[in-house]
């Protein structure tokens, strides 16, 4: 294997460690039910989320949690990745991680 070859995977392999932890941060806030609701009554306009409701979200994201980044999901953002030497995940990619948690939320709220 090529030293370009093993750059570029120890590279994707960062990368994907930022948007894992990233990731799993931002699901551990929302496990939280007063950041769930209020994001829900933010975003939604949604006061009224019953508690059977938040326990299946939460499930949810737990299960999200445990699962591996997917890669395909988060493309943009490796390929950001490879155009830099030392790619730092900025806020504006906040976009990305939000999309999963938003789509879990919307399975419960419509």
């Amino acid at each position: 294997m090529s030293i370009d070859t093993l750059t570029a995977r120890g590279q994707s392999m960062n990368i994907i460690d930022q948007i894992r932890d990233r990731r799993n941060d931002l699901i551990k806030d929302f496990l939280d039910e007063r950041t769930l609701i209020n994001y829900v009554s933010e975003q939604y306009k949604i006061t009224d989320l019953s508690p059977m409701k938040i326990q299946f979200i939460k499930n949810e994201l737990k299960d999200l949690l445990a699962s591996p980044v997917d890669a395909e999901f988060f493309k943009p953002l490796i390929d950001e990745s490879k155009k830099t030497d030392n790619f730092i995940l900025e806020d504006y990619h906040d976009k990305f991680f939000y999309q999963e948690i938003m789509f879990i939320i919307k399975n419960y709220i419509y």
